[in-house]
């Protein structure tokens, strides 16, 4: 991902002088000392910002893995958002551990 190519600039202070959410997951990351990063491919343009600021401040960044995202039947992503089943839910209709990591949901 190239800064300028793929995204363009981004908020790191908002008006009303909070930081931003980019600034303040380095930040927080950094104070934890975080070491490793696991979140879903639709974070990547995310990450990539944060390396940026990680690089400006000087401080040591995380190394990232993004998973490809849970999809149902028609290609949508499970999400909140979408009302997706809860892993709570897809236990109560029978769904084993093993079929969740497979991506085999299908609307139930």
């Amino acid at each position: 991902m190239i800064a300028g190519r793929d995204f363009g600039d981004f908020i790191v202070w908002r008006r009303d002088d909070v930081p931003a959410y980019q600034l303040a997951v380095v930040v927080d990351d950094a104070a934890m000392r975080i070491t490793e990063v696991v979140r879903g491919a639709d974070l990547l343009k995310s990450t990539a910002r944060q390396l940026l600021l990680f690089r400006a401040l000087g401080l040591s960044a995380p190394d990232y893995y993004h998973c490809d995202l849970m999809r149902d039947e028609n290609g949508v992503r499970l999400a909140k958002r979408h009302d997706s089943l809860s892993i709570r839910k897809l236990r109560e209709f029978g769904w084993t551990p093993e079929q969740v990591r497979a991506g085999e949901i299908s609307c139930v």
